[in-house]
C-alpha cells in the first residue's frame, strides 16, 4: 500500500498536513498527489508510482496517494549571525529584523536591530550637518572648506570602522552598547 491514510481519509504520516484525500488520490481542491513511499508526484489516475513501483491505490479504504510531502522547516539563523546582519544595511536591515516573526521574541537580535536603526540614523544626521557646515564654509571662505577635507575623510572612515566593530561585537554574542544610543535601544526593546 503506497498511501498512508487513516480511517477518516486523512494522510496519517507524522509531520504531514491533515488534508482530506479525495477518492482519486488528490487533495480536495485538485492538487496533485504524491507517493507516500518515495515522494514522487503521481499523475491523476496512476495505478503505480513511476519512482518506486509501489501501488498508488490504498485498497480497502478507496483513497489514493498521500498529500504533498511536508517541507522541513528551515532553521532560523543563530542569534549572533542575525544580530550582526542587522547592521549590514543600516536602518533597512534593522527594520527587517524587527518585523521578522522568528526574531520578534529574541531580545538580542531586537536590541541590535534597534541599535542599528539609531546608529545609522545618527550617522545620517552627522553627515547632513557636516554637509551643511561644509557648504556654508565653502560659500564664505572657499579655501577653509578644503582644509577640512581630511577631517571629512577621517570622520567617514571612523564611522565605517565603528560599523564593522558593531557587527563584530554582535557576531561574538556581545551586547555592546553605544553610549546613549545603546541605552535608548535597550529601552525600546524593553530591557
Amino acid at each position: 500500500m503506497c498511501a498512508l491514510t487513516n480511517h477518516q481519509g486523512f494522510d496519517s504520516r507524522p509531520g504531514s498536513a491533515k488534508f482530506p484525500l479525495s477518492s482519486a488520490g488528490n487533495m480536495e481542491g485538485g492538487i496533485m498527489a504524491f507517493c507516500a513511499n518515495c515522494g514522487a508526484s503521481l499523475p491523476e489516475g496512476a495505478g503505480f508510482c513511476s519512482g518506486c513501483g509501489k501501488s498508488a491505490a490504498s485498497g480497502a479504504g478507496g483513497t489514493g496517494a498521500a498529500t504533498a510531502p511536508a517541507q522541513a522547516a528551515t532553521p532560523a539563523m543563530t542569534s549572533n549571525v542575525a544580530g550582526a546582519l542587522t547592521y549590514l544595511l543600516g536602518f533597512i536591515t534593522g527594520i527587517v529584523f524587527l518585523v521578522l516573526d522568528q526574531y520578534k521574541t529574541n531580545r538580542f537580535v531586537r536590541f541590535h536591530a534597534m541599535q542599528s536603526i539609531f546608529y545609522s540614523g545618527s550617522c545620517i544626521i552627522v553627515l547632513v550637518a557636516w554637509g551643511v557646515l561644509w557648504s556654508a564654509l565653502f560659500a564664505v571662505t572657499g579655501s577653509l572648506s578644503l582644509v577640512l577635507a581630511p577631517v571629512w575623510i577621517v570622520l567617514r572612515l571612523a564611522m565605517f570602522v565603528y560599523w564593522l566593530y558593531l557587527m563584530y561585537q554582535a557576531y561574538n554574542n556581545r551586547e555592546y552598547r553605544i553610549p546613549f544610543i545603546g541605552d535608548l535601544a535597550a529601552k525600546q526593546v524593553g530591557q
